[in-house]
C-alpha cells in the first residue's frame, strides 16, 4: 500500500503543480485553489507511507519522481526546451529513484 500511497501523492503533486504554474503568482482563483486542493492531497498522501518507512526515502522518491515528470510536462505541455545538462541531471535523478527501489533494503521489499 505505501508504494500506492506514494504514487498517489505524486500525481496530486503534480497536478498542484502543474496549477501552480498556470494561476500566474495566484493571480488567477481557479488555479490557485485546485493548487492549495491538489497540495493538500499530495501531503496527506505523502503522510500515510510516512508511518513505516523513513522519510529520507519516502521524499527521495515523491521528490525525484515528480521533478523528472513534471519535466516531462514542461517539455511535452508547455513546450519549454530542456537542455543536454538538464536531460542529464534529470537521469541522474531517476537513476538514484531507481536505485533506492531495487537495491536499498530501507524501502522495505
Amino acid at each position: 500500500m505505501n508504494a500506492l500511497f506514494l504514487g498517489v501523492a505524486i500525481v496530486f503533486e503534480i497536478v498542484g503543480t502543474s496549477a501552480l504554474k498556470a494561476s500566474d503568482g495566484f493571480t488567477r482563483l481557479w488555479p490557485s485553489l485546485m493548487t492549495v486542493l491538489f497540495y493538500a492531497c499530495a501531503f496527506y498522501f505523502l503522510s500515510l507511507p510516512l508511518r513505516t518507512m523513513p522519510v529520507g526515502i519516502v521524499y527521495a522518491i515523491w521528490s525525484g519522481c515528480g521533478i523528472a515528470l513534471l519535466a516531462m510536462i514542461d517539455l511535452f505541455w508547455f513546450r519549454i526546451h530542456i537542455d543536454f545538462a538538464g536531460f542529464l541531471g534529470l537521469a541522474l535523478i531517476v537513476g538514484g529513484v531507481l536505485v533506492i527501489n531495487l537495491f536499498s533494503s530501507t524501502v522495505g521489499h
